[in-house]
């Protein structure tokens, strides 16, 4: 945790990621508090929701060895979260693409908006919580200064495939190939997604962007004009072939 002339910045790496904060207020003492309770939900999360653990409660519950009755509160909501985006996405989103629960497809965003949440309610408004590259923005970078979020470009790993200006609450997510291979599955028959390269979607709250994210890039290049159909959503998708596509709106937020 570190105290600039900007606000407070800190790193964590959990949830087999790095999660950083770039809070740009005046840091004060409830916002550290809340920035020391954002950390440690991080932390929950993982010991909650990780399909790595042995123990986590979603690792239990997927093995038949407790109910869902028996979970923290936070299983419920992820899993009703989880379910309202199967019905949005028509079944590309899915907590069990494989046959077996993980629900990891929504449960970063989620932690992410989470964690945003409890710095914007301890006062800090203007503020960029970034997990693992899916992010959360509030505010402005500076008085009159946007946020300027670099999308990298899935074929070319020094390039970035466009730069997203947030004024104001922004989420973007952005779901590929690059980082972890060949992970997002078809729900409908099990095999890995190829279709596109990398599949970036633009909202104002993370935990569905990031959701619409994976189901878009599952989809393939079938998923344009589901995407155009989302009120309040935008998208950029690369193809395998490098080639590009966007939604009707997504260039007001570009540049």
């Amino acid at each position: 945790m570190r105290d600039t002339e900007q606000g407070l910045r800190h790193v964590e790496h959990v949830m087999g990621t790095v999660f950083s904060f770039d809070i740009r207020d005046r840091p004060t003492t409830a916002i550290h508090r809340a920035l020391g309770d954002a950390v440690r939900h991080l932390h929950t999360v993982d010991a909650v929701f990780s399909t790595y653990r042995h123990d986590s409660a979603v690792s239990r519950l997927g093995r038949d060895e407790i109910r869902l009755a028996d979970c923290p509160s936070e299983v419920h909501e992820v899993l009703s979260l989880c379910a309202r985006a199967n019905r949005d996405t028509e079944g590309w989103f899915s907590a069990v693409a494989d046959g077996t629960l993980d629900p990891s497809g929504i449960v970063k965003g989620w932690a992410t908006e989470n964690a945003s949440r409890l710095l914007h309610e301890a006062g800090a408004r203007h503020t960029c919580v970034n997990g693992g590259g899916d992010i959360q923005v509030r505010g402005q970078a500076a008085p009159g200064t946007p946020w300027r979020i670099g999308v990298a470009h899935p074929l070319h790993p020094a390039a970035l495939a466009t730069v997203v200006i947030a004024n104001g609450d922004l989420a973007v997510a952005t779901s590929g190939t690059a980082e972890r291979g060949a992970h997002i599955l078809d729900p409908h028959d099990g095999s890995p997604a190829a279709g596109l390269a990398s599949v970036t979607v633009v909202g104002s709250r993370l935990t569905m962007t990031d959701a619409y994210a994976t189901a878009a890039f599952a989809r393939g290049e079938e998923s344009r004009d589901w995407l155009e159909s989302l009120a309040g959503y935008e998208a950029l998708a690369v193809l395998p072939d490098g080639r590009t596509w966007r939604t009707s709106g997504f260039d007001r937020l570009a540049s």
